[in-house]
């Protein structure tokens, strides 16, 4: 009874933990803000004494919101705002609105941080409470579709303050009924000033004043990602580009209203600008592609141009202003013509470009193409996809001219031939990687003896789904690529055993990677020879399709093939026969096995491939339609490790 009566009202009735704890801060920090905090019981006073009587219990919620804020920031530690920003969506969203330059720093806090540790008897504040992480910018947080609201980014913005701080935010979709708008964007604003990354693809309820509520907050901005953003414009990136001078990259994506202006904000204030992808802007010119590089303290490193309104002139200053530039990406440019090409090669100031990739743009042809070899003699990457307008003599004068070359990839260049392919190869004397896709002009010649020297250099061979490509050429291109390590002939329905052998027998250094896939006419003869040849370095081998590959392959590979850790053999002739044979192989670190499609395949293979599962991680039964459901769930449970499809 003492007790009770002496009881002043400062003290929790009960012993317990508070309900507020910090787990509430973590979950605001997730960005999860449905959160009901119970109100805690006091102790019931009963006596002879006098009650007043009262005829409406005060609130907190009759201040005005002025007060509430100024309440709000004097809120220390990280825990207590959480709990008050759990209260209620109104808490929330005035929480939200409090800058952290403007939260208030105790009188003790600030003479515990003077005095650093002098007195031994001042009593330290637990860590739990007050002692914050320090807001570097750590975390990462990410909004996909209808989880994208104004109420989860000021949970995150409330949250991550006092947890290490907000570093890289991505918000991809809105919700459609409460899709994300400047509301939310300026409460990442507030509260998130490490925020070094932002990415907003398809919000289109996010304008200007987002964006510029973010460049007075988040000094620290290094990399900013828009896509889709119909109501941002020049406005929004002249802000970012006046108050973040540590944006190093910059990718702008369907922006209608963003042009020349903002671009000429960014090459005049952001002098550490290294990457720039530019992207279906119709607003988007010259001028505006042209102060990118004409600053003098440009360190632009890497450029992506798609789909823009830019002419010759663009290119000309690429050429001229370019010098940092390692990384090029021309793509769909319609009015630029093979002058703008011409001259960038010419202007020789590309001399650091390392990659260059053109897609799409009819300004590309041969005397182009040889002009930008002359021009880039560091060039090491070139990929020319859809460039119906260049043939066998453009790509033989480029191979002449640029001698570091070592990956070229062909994609949809209709105009070049077998003949021009096999001479560049032969030219190139640094070339290890070519990839050859879709070119419907590599066709077939008749069988002639060659008198090119063989590419010692190249590794990599890639012929993907060109139709004409048959046995007869990819006999002639296996005799000059003695030293390959991977081998990609993907949908050349047309090769043979009689196209393929002498490419196996023809490779000295051993095949590591093999891709078969949809080589409807290859055999058991020619994988005894793969098997046998190079069993002892292949890694990766892909029969999917091969329908004439039969158990006598598996018997094979399981025999020679020691390293062997990914096989396909979906949709081939095979039956429980070769899987046994595989399970008993010589093969000891299989990690995937694709047997998708495999109608012969039944319940009788279930113990070979649990003895397969020891190593396994990734096995593909789909589409097995002799193994029952049953036999495959108990499978599951055996091979709890390894991720099975059925």
């Amino acid at each position: 009874m003492s007790t009770l009566f002496n009881y002043s009202g400062d003290n929790e009735f009960y012993s317990g933990g508070s309900l507020c704890s910090a787990d509430m801060g973590l979950m605001l920090a997730l960005g999860n803000a449905e959160v009901y905090c119970p109100v805690k019981k006091r102790a019931r006073i009963s006596g002879p004494f006098v009650v007043e009587e009262r005829t409406k219990n005060p609130s907190i919620e009759i201040l005005p919101d002025e007060c509430l804020f100024e309440i709000f920031r004097r809120l220390q530690g990280g825990r207590e705002r959480s709990a008050a920003a759990c209260v209620s969506k109104h808490w929330l969203m005035l929480l939200s609105n409090v800058r952290s330059s403007e939260i208030c720093q105790s009188k003790s806090h600030t003479d515990l941080s003077a005095a650093d540790g002098a007195s031994k008897d001042i009593k330290m504040v637990s860590a739990d409470e007050d002692l914050e992480v320090e807001c570097d910018g750590y975390l990462t947080r990410c909004l996909e579709g209808k989880k994208a609201t104004d109420i989860r980014l000021s949970a995150i913005a409330v949250g991550t303050s006092s947890r290490g701080g907000l570093g890289k935010l991505s918000v991809r979709g809105s919700n459609s009924v409460r899709g994300i708008t400047n509301v939310g964007l300026s409460a990442i604003a507030h509260g998130c000033p490490s925020l070094r990354v932002l990415s907003l693809w398809n919000v289109p309820y996010v304008g200007d004043e987002g964006l510029v509520e973010i460049a007075k907050g988040c000094h620290s901005l290094e990399k900013l990602d828009l896509c889709q953003c119909p109501s941002i414009s020049n406005k929004g990136l002249v802000a970012i580009a006046e108050n973040c001078p540590s944006l190093t990259s910059l990718t702008i994506e369907s922006c209608q209203n963003i042009g020349n202006e903002g671009l000429q904000a960014i090459g005049r204030c952001c002098t550490k600008l290294q990457s720039v992808t530019i992207k279906d802007c119709p607003l988007v010119g010259d001028q505006g592609i042209a102060s990118l590089l004409l600053s003098g303290t440009t360190m632009l490193k890497k450029v992506k141009l798609h789909a823009l309104n830019i002419t010759d002139f663009s290119l000309a200053v690429i050429g001229h202003y370019g010098k940092a530039i390692t990384d090029l990406n021309l793509c769909l440019l319609r009015n630029v013509s093979q002058k703008g090409f011409w001259v960038m090669g010419n202007a020789q100031g590309l001399q650091s470009l390392v990659s260059l990739t053109i897609t799409l743009c009819r300004g590309a042809t041969d005397v182009s193409l040889e002009a930008v070899g002359k021009g880039c003699p560091n060039l090491k990457h070139m990929c020319l996809r859809k460039c119906c307008f260049i043939s066998d003599g453009g790509l033989v004068a480029f191979a002449r001219a640029s001698g570091s070359l070592e990956s070229l990839l062909l994609e949809e260049c209709n105009r070049i031939t077998q003949t021009g392919i096999l001479n560049a190869v032969s030219i190139c004397s640094k070339l290890k990687s070519l990839t050859l896709v879709k070119c419907v002009g590599v066709k077939d010649l008749p069988p002639q003896a060659s008198s090119l020297p063989p590419c010692e250099s190249l590794r990599s061979l890639s012929i993907r789904n060109c139709p004409g490509f048959g046995s007869t050429s990819l006999a002639m291109v296996g005799k000059m690529c003695p030293q390959l390590h991977h081998l990609d002939l993907s949908g050349l329905t047309g090769i043979t055993d009689a196209g393929l052998l002498p490419l196996l027998e023809s490779s000295k250094a051993g095949l590591v990677k093999v891709n078969l896939t949809d080589c409807l006419n290859l055999t058991d003869e020619v994988l005894l020879s793969l098997a046998r040849l190079h069993g002892d370095t292949l890694e990766l081998l892909n029969l999917d399709g091969c329908r004439k590959v039969t158990d006598a392959s598996l018997v094979a590979i399981a025999d020679n093939c020691p390293l062997l850790n990914d096989l396909d053999v979906s949709k081939c002739s095979i039956t429980d026969s070769g899987v046994a044979a595989l399970s008993h192989g010589v093969q000891v670190n299989l990690q995937i096995l694709s047997l998708s499609g495999c109608s012969m395949v039944t319940n009788k293979s279930i113990p070979s491939l649990r003895e397969l599962g020891e190593s396994l991680v990734g096995l593909n039964l789909q589409h097995c339609n002799a193994i029952s459901s049953s036999k495959v769930e108990l499978l599951v449970e055996d091979l709890w490790r390894c991720d099975i499809l059925s």
